[in-house]
């Protein structure tokens, strides 16, 4: 999946003072997110599973897409918005 994202010259800038390839300092910041996202929602899910008696699927994405589907986890904008509603 592909983002783009716009900053000013300035921001631009001051990325250059603190990272020597800005592009790659910004696609590692979110994979490494990312990566950490992913080992707290396998973690929920296989603790999930294991209360519930549920097979655990088999590999990272699976398991990720199975946290979803049992409702083990939501995204931020729908945490948000039922946070929002109440």
């Amino acid at each position: 999946m592909n983002y783009t994202i716009t900053l000013t010259e300035t921001e631009k800038k001051a990325l250059e003072y603190v990272a020597y390839d800005p592009d790659e300092w910004i696609k590692n910041a979110a994979t490494n997110r990312a990566d950490r996202a992913i080992k707290e929602i396998v973690e929920k899910n296989a603790t999930h599973c294991n209360e519930k008696s549920i097979a655990i699927a088999v590999g990272q994405n699976a398991q990720v897409d199975q946290a979803y589907s049992l409702g083990v986890i939501q995204t931020a904008k729908a945490r948000q918005n039922a946070t929002q509603q109440q």
